[in-house]
């Protein structure tokens, strides 16, 4: 399931407090869409990552009490106890905990308590783990906490990455290059024994990457650490296509109106720093422009960058230009 399409149901889940369960493999941001949308909600967030807890940890360290002549469990100081919270209380990495560790969640996740401890009501429970087959160390989760889920399958989808990408401002380099050649945003093999793999998290790190002022001949290196030799020089390469752009300024202020260029490469690099420099300056005339110099451009590339700029909901519907565009294009639209 595509993550815009887990992110909808998960929000009508907490809702009605069923723990739920996401899977897939490393680095396509299972962790991020579930802080994401804690955060849309104005909910509190809490990551418990269960594979650093003991048992005890959750059920907390038993003591005696001497008035009342019980031994009872020390509640855990770490989960919410304000009765009034609300919030999502994430437990990452659930199957890669020891199955002692995994025992002590039974009765959090199906009773919302473990020992002396009771989670508010207005918490929800969500989990995540990568798959059995995804080369990492887990256990196999048995069918009484399993039976205890809503489990969706996480799939890495270009489209939704790319929408977060804009959001986040991601360099336009990296977001023309995955545009271009989207086998690149998730290259993970559970049969290989790379260490370095693309993935939307590593890729966020090749933003931050070229955005630390890494020195030209380690560049290279820097990023095949993050994503892996190919995807490396596969991006360095048609960033190196970024020099034969025009200045998008020249397209926003109507200066340039043309461009004699037809390679693929060139083209996909434009329309996505076009989309990037909208959002630096929505601006009515910028639009115009914008959408007047698209009339001329190969129609799979006009139809992505308008595309686009709606999707980062720029007006493109209230310019005086659009009416133009739409008799250029409708026939591809309808």
């Amino acid at each position: 399931m595509k993550a815009s399409n887990i992110t909808k149901v998960v929000n009508k889940l907490i809702v009605k407090k069923l723990p739920v369960f996401i899977w897939g493999p490393p680095g396509i941001g299972k962790s991020s869409i579930v802080k994401q949308i804690a955060h849309k909600a104005e909910l509190d967030f809490l990551d418990l990552r269960l594979s650093l807890l003991d048992p005890t940890d959750l059920k907390g360290i038993p003591f005696f009490n001497a008035e009342t002549k019980e031994g009872v469990w020390a509640k855990p100081s770490f989960l919410p106890s304000d009765p009034h919270s609300t919030g999502i209380l994430f437990l990452d990495e659930i199957n890669t905990a020891p199955p002692a560790v995994q025992a002590s969640a039974y009765q959090l996740i199906l009773d919302r308590k473990v020992g002396e401890y009771t989670l508010p009501k207005g918490w929800s429970i969500v989990a995540a783990g990568n798959r059995e087959n995804d080369r990492g160390i887990v256990y196999k989760m048995p069918p009484p906490l399993a039976n205890r889920f809503v489990h969706f399958e996480m799939e890495v989808n270009f489209n939704d990455w790319k929408a977060w990408a804009y959001s986040v401002k991601i360099d336009s380099t990296i977001i023309a290059y995955l545009a271009y050649d989207k086998s690149m945003l998730f290259t993970f093999d559970a049969s290989s024994n790379e260490k370095s793999f693309a993935t939307p998290r590593s890729w966020e790190y090749v933003d931050s990457i070229i955005k630390a002022g890494i020195e030209k001949d380690l560049i290279l290196d820097t990023i095949s650490g993050a994503v892996g030799r190919e995807a490396a020089v596969g991006y360095l390469s048609f960033k190196n296509v970024m020099k034969d752009l025009p200045d998008l300024g020249t397209i926003l202020d109507g200066s340039l109106t043309v461009l004699e260029e037809e390679d693929s490469k060139v083209m996909m690099a434009l329309s996505i720093g076009l989309v990037n420099a909208l959002l630096e300056n929505q601006d009515e005339f910028a639009i115009d422009n914008v959408l007047k110099f698209s009339l001329q451009l190969p129609s799979e590339f006009a139809i992505m960058l308008v595309k686009d700029m709606q999707q980062n909901h720029i007006d493109v519907e209230g310019s005086d230009a659009w009416g133009a565009w739409v008799r250029e294009f409708a026939y591809l639209l309808s």
